[in-house]
């Protein structure tokens, strides 16, 4: 039960998939999801490979919002966690069908996951910052300043949990497989043939992996969030507390994360340009921690459920 806490909570922070093909790590195998499809291999206790696949009809072009920046960079967040939660419900039955489960232990899961994310990343942060201001005589306490050294403890606090959570048994499998997962689509990218060999010769460090999409989404919020405090403060003579902070935040991720979706987009795109691969570097840096070198078994099952998918 705690092992899938801790990967729901790396699949809601690191594993939002931003390209055409692309997927995630699931319990014992990989989602791949291409355009029309997705397919998740996972290999069982006995060694037996299980694979599920889906067509599947993107919100973006449903309501037809693929020419609209920004929005369609959160429909595409909802689509991605969408198909990440529940394909990792279905690898989790294959990899260990002895774990009990129910709906209302599955809400509760959700529920608490989502809770202890924003605590974890806002609470925290806003918590110490403010304590911060109130104890020195340096900066003044405005909103511009209030937001960079948030933004700043945000980051550490990711780098401290990324780092201890990569420790775990469970947590190192999970980010061997993901290092599967970039092989197999650097491999499919490539335009070579398909296999074990060839994808092994990639990095396991991808640009458009959603650890970079992360990492530029805590540089966007500092900038976002700190006008957007400035503006309510402006507009509604109140204190910002912490509590009605969050609340204006999480109201405001919509907009934040379709910013940091254009941004990765934009910087995946011109991986040539020597600015835009110099500002996707922190990503990839990143990514020394949530990706490690996969076995020939795991690609395997990378290269089998993207080539299922397609």
């Amino acid at each position: 039960m705690i092992h899938k806490l801790f990967i729901k909570q790396l699949l809601l922070l690191v594993y939002k998939s931003s390209i055409m093909v692309g997927g995630q790590a699931v319990i014992e195998g990989v989602m791949m999801r291409v355009p029309g499809f997705y397919a998740t291999a996972v290999r069982d206790k006995k060694g037996t490979l299980h694979v599920h696949r889906e067509s599947f009809h993107p919100l973006t072009e449903k309501y037809q919002l693929n020419n609209i920046p920004i929005i369609r960079g959160f429909f595409h967040l909802i689509d991605s966690m969408k198909i990440g939660f529940k394909e990792l419900e279905w690898s989790s039955k294959i990899a260990d069908p002895q774990e009990t489960s129910n709906k209302l232990q599955d809400i509760f899961m959700s529920i608490f996951s989502v809770l202890f994310t924003i605590f974890l990343f806002m609470g925290i942060p806003y918590f110490l910052t403010d304590l911060s201001l109130k104890s020195q005589t340096y900066f003044s306490k405005n909103e511009f300043n209030f937001n960079i050294l948030a933004g700043l403890l945000r980051i550490a606090v990711f780098l401290l949990y990324l780092i201890l959570l990569s420790r775990l048994k469970d947590i190192k499998t999970l980010f061997e497989y993901h290092g599967a997962e970039h092989k197999a689509v650097y491999n499919f990218e490539s335009g070579k043939a398909i296999n074990i060999k060839n994808a092994q010769k990639f990095s396991t460090k991808h640009p458009r992996c959603g650890t970079s999409f992360v990492f530029i989404l805590m540089i966007v919020t500092i900038f976002t969030y700190s006008i957007i405090d400035s503006l309510f403060v402006y507009i509604v003579p109140i204190n910002l507390n912490m509590p009605l902070r969050i609340l204006l935040h999480l109201s405001c991720l919509p907009v934040v994360s379709g910013v940091g979706y254009e941004v990765l987009k934009f910087l995946a795109k011109y991986q040539k340009n020597i600015v835009c691969k110099l500002l996707s570097q922190p990503g990839m840096w990143l990514q020394k921690i949530t990706t490690n070198e996969p076995n020939d078994q795991q690609l395997e099952i990378a290269i089998h459920a993207l080539k299922i998918a397609l």
